[in-house]
């Protein structure tokens, strides 16, 4: 053992930099804590991907084959992890021989608060978290969501379990600390007393991007990066566009697929701006990079987001941005210093504010600029990977008590 390093047993189902959502969250944090504590990683191995002992090569890893049976149903799988049971029953068959080599464990994944944790019961002290999710529709937004999926229907149930389930209660009760991607988590967890809890946004960036020439036709690009679901946001843009029909010089693109897509290339059909706003779907890492770059405002009014981590993206390349005053943007976005925030109440409400959160920002070139660099100061004061480990090395020591 290296002298002075603490021993972490990170856990999460599945860790892979080739994957994507949770498991590339996941890896990018056990990469940047390699090289300051003793890691040790243990998940289901990912079927096609590179072994993660290659991946991490400064970490040890211990893993176990994944079940294969929701293979074909990847939403319901990222829904439900039906593997979380198998992972929890193998993790904690193995801790009873090895949880002394540890000094604290972290269960960094999965980000929602239904899961209990295989720590709870041992010796071990643990932290859970970033923990996010958790949020509800809007009554007044709840005409347009359509019909969920059952197993989507089942998130109405997270709030009781957290009164009356036993497993996880005692999950957070007995952890150390508890972390939460804003503090809207803390407000979810009021029914259980925690020992100790803190903020932590479970995004980071390796670097600022590098700066961008300001467009020269005179155009005003806005930009919106997320998946075509209708919490994201993106009909509540298109709507605001219609009410700025006049004001010829702005132009919208959006990139993410989903059925929602097709609903707002229809309304921007009818509300006659249909001409200025082009829809990429989902298109490679590179080519959203390249929208940022020639972006001026970042519009991601998303009124059910558990964290937000495309306004870190987006504050990264020194975009402006406009988001929803709700769940981990709220959090996020300092009011007039990297954003402008927006109430959420109606969709007929929101359009007109995200519309007068354009025109504030179009009509104020020197806002948009100060805006902007607040936001890139945010991320590289707290967003990049190295100050992210560096700070959660020192969580670890306060939850220690050290």
């Amino acid at each position: 053992m290296t002298i002075g390093k603490l021993r972490v047993l990170m856990i999460a189902p599945q860790v892979s930099r080739e994957a994507t959502g949770e498991a590339f969250v996941a890896f990018k944090w056990a990469q940047a804590l390699s090289s300051r504590v003793e890691l040790t990683v243990a998940c289901l191995d990912s079927p096609g991907h590179t072994p993660l002992n290659e991946q991490l090569p400064q970490a040890r890893v211990i893993s176990w084959p994944a079940p294969r049976l929701f293979d074909r149903a990847p939403r319901l799988r990222a829904m439900l992890k039906p593997e979380w049971p198998f992972f929890s029953a193998k993790l904690r068959r193995w801790l009873r021989d090895h949880s002394s080599e540890f000094d604290i464990a972290h269960q960094i994944m999965p980000q929602a608060m239904r899961y209990a944790t295989p720590l709870r019961g041992q010796t071990l002290p643990y932290v859970i978290g970033p923990l996010g999710g958790a949020l509800s529709t809007p009554p007044g937004f709840k005409a347009e969501m359509g019909k969920a999926k059952w197993y989507t229907r089942l998130r109405a149930l997270d709030h009781l379990r957290l009164r009356l389930d036993p497993a996880l209660r005692a999950s957070y009760s007995e952890a150390a600390l508890v972390l939460g991607v804003a503090p809207y988590i803390h407000d979810h967890l009021s029914p259980i007393h925690l020992r100790d809890y803190e903020n932590v946004l479970e995004l980071g960036i390796e670097e600022a991007a590098a700066p961008s020439a300001p467009s020269a036709d005179g155009k005003i690009r806005l930009l919106h990066v997320g998946r075509g679901v209708r919490t994201k946001g993106l009909r509540d843009v298109i709507r605001a566009l219609g009410i700025l029909k006049e004001r010829t010089n702005l132009y919208f693109e959006s990139a993410g697929d989903g059925e929602e897509i097709a609903i707002c290339r229809a309304e921007a059909d009818r509300l006659g701006v249909g001409d200025r706003c082009t829809f990429h779907g989902l298109i490679p890492r590179e080519q959203v990079e390249t929208l940022y770059a020639r972006a001026d405002i970042f519009v991601f009014p998303s009124w059910r987001e558990p964290a937000g981590n495309v306004l870190y993206e987006a504050m990264r390349w020194g975009l402006p941005v406009i988001a929803a005053a709700r769940g981990g943007p709220d959090g996020i976005v300092e009011e007039g210093v990297t954003g402008l925030k927006c109430a959420v109440s109606t969709p007929e409400a929101l359009a007109r504010d995200v519309a007068d959160a354009i025109e504030r920002l179009v009509d104020d070139p020197a806002l948009r600029m100060r805006l902007g660099a607040g936001g890139k100061e945010k991320v590289l004061r707290e967003g990049l990977w190295t100050v992210k480990a560096e700070g959660l090395v020192r969580l670890y020591e306060r939850a220690l008590g050290r």
